[in-house]
């Protein structure tokens, strides 16, 4: 895993975002923050709306951004709570994560950095559909 991945800034960039989630209903703000493999920090936060089923995770907020700013992969991820804390992403945005990052991707989460293989293991991915 590289070491060079500013953690402290990634975190710092999805706290700050957390300021612009839309959560009037649940009132829990996520923010997440990741580094595309050209080098671009990305940010994005959750959207909640009143139909719950089609709120959007602040993941999915990020990867919209990554594609359309240019498209590429994610290499560094975090994901924190209103207040700050690491927080980890649910099903759903593992595997919207894996699908842009894939198996190499690196994750902070409570219990410390790891890959999207360790947080996803065994995933279905595009790969899958050839079979």
């Amino acid at each position: 895993m590289p070491s060079s991945v500013d953690w402290d800034a990634l975190r710092s960039a999805a706290t700050d975002v957390t300021r612009h989630a839309y959560v009037p209903y649940s009132g829990y703000a996520v923010g997440a923050a990741a580094y595309a493999d050209d080098g671009r920090l990305l940010v994005g936060c959750n959207v909640e709306n009143a139909a719950y089923g089609v709120t959007l995770c602040a993941e999915c907020s990020l990867v919209s951004a990554l594609v359309t700013g240019g498209g590429g992969r994610l290499t560094a991820f975090t994901c924190v709570d209103g207040r700050g804390r690491v927080i980890t992403p649910c099903g759903r945005c593992r595997q919207l994560l894996w699908e842009h990052g894939g198996p190499d991707l690196i994750v902070e989460t409570p219990r410390g950095v790891v890959t999207m293989s360790d947080l996803l293991p065994q995933a279905f991915g595009p790969e899958d559909l050839d079979r």
